[in-house]
């Protein structure tokens, strides 16, 4: 197993970073060769330049200006992301990784003569994981419509293999956590990637969310 962990928070002694330490942890314990990517460690730019975009159908000069984000996704059969909820959804600069990097004949192929929507080009990547933390509720995140989850788990999944094991955990409510539920969370992330990294089990069925 090669496993790729997009990390995105911009401090290093945050929570997020804790649960990064965890998925790390839990996924070397399993034998598998870890990449941790560090968006903001490495100064990430986020934002799409107008001369990216002028080259974004261009391939395979469009993946140029991240060669080396490309040639981890592709490396990888495992996609973990690890990530702070911001306003319901992904922070901007796991965002701009996903515009710049998740590119035609990278992640997709664009719609052609003889099909009218796109098609799946991360067909390698057998295992995906969510791991963030909510400063709301769950009911009030899955009220407005996890939006964040959604664009990993259902849009970036929508690229992936088929079937494909997945695995999500939230902390919700973080702004009035505890060290007793922090403990609790990292916790449940250690058996969430026990059971992605598990072989033998059943591909495809994702593990019921319940509040924290």
């Amino acid at each position: 197993m090669r496993a790729l962990v997009v990390h995105c928070h911009p401090r290093e002694g945050s929570f997020t970073a804790a649960v990064r330490d965890t998925v790390v942890a839990r996924l070397e314990a399993a034998g598998a060769e870890v990449r941790v990517s560090d968006l903001y460690a490495r100064g990430f730019a986020p934002v799409l330049t107008g001369a990216e975009w002028e080259a974004y159908l261009d391939s395979p000069a469009n993946a140029e200006a991240v060669a080396r984000d490309v040639a981890d996704l592709r490396w990888c059969d495992t996609l973990v992301f690890v990530y702070p909820t911001w306003w319901y959804g992904l922070p901007a600069a796991l965002k701009g990784w996903l515009d710049r990097v998740l590119l035609p004949d990278v992640a997709f192929l664009m719609p052609d003569e003889s099909h009218r929507d796109i098609r799946p080009a991360l067909t390698h990547i057998r295992r995906l994981g969510v791991f963030t933390t909510c400063g709301a509720s769950w009911w009030l995140t899955r009220w407005v419509g996890a939006p964040g989850r959604q664009t990993l788990l259902r849009g970036v999944g929508l690229l992936c293999a088929k079937p494909l094991r997945t695995a999500f955990a939230a902390h919700y409510s973080m702004d009035s956590s505890t060290p007793e539920s922090r403990a609790r969370h990292l916790a449940r992330v250690g058996r969430a990637v026990d059971r992605l990294a598990r072989r033998g089990r059943r591909a495809g069925v994702r593990r019921q969310e319940v509040p924290a």
